[in-house]
């Protein structure tokens, strides 16, 4: 089943806004991500959120812009590509976050040391949609 873009867009945004409490189910990843401490853009391209990332949990979760709020980095994908990103078994070039750069689908921009310093963490933080996205588009 394909969605409609405006669906895909909705649906991206609620996959979002379910990030914090899919992490906190994910106590393994929480713990990979202990040494992190950044507040950083991640979503989609048009309606990102500003995530506020201490000890690897995300404590807020805010869509951008929040007035005043700075961020490190931003890693923002259109919404097709993060429909595309979390299928099940997403295709060639769908499949990685830095593919998605390098096909043009999403954009890494700011510092990038704290991304690249924990980027199997942002890897898995970001594919933990992916069984629900999945199960939800079928």
């Amino acid at each position: 089943m394909t969605l409609s873009p405006d669906a895909t867009d909705n649906a991206v945004t609620t996959a979002f806004a379910g990030l914090p409490a899919l992490l906190d189910q994910t106590p393994s990843l929480v713990a990979r991500g202990r040494l992190l401490d950044c507040d950083c853009l991640l979503g989609p391209m048009a309606r990102p959120y500003h995530a506020a990332i201490r000890t690897g949990r995300i404590v807020e979760l805010k869509p951008a812009p929040v007035l005043m709020r700075s961020w490190r980095f931003a890693y923002r994908a259109t919404p097709q590509a993060w429909a595309a990103y979390w299928q099940a078994e997403p295709k060639p070039g769908w499949h990685d976050l830095l593919a998605l750069t390098k096909r043009g689908e999403a954009v890494l921009e700011g510092d990038l040391y704290p991304f690249m310093t924990h980027l199997q963490y942002f890897k898995d933080l970001l594919a933990l949609p992916r069984q629900h996205f999945a199960a939800a588009a079928s």
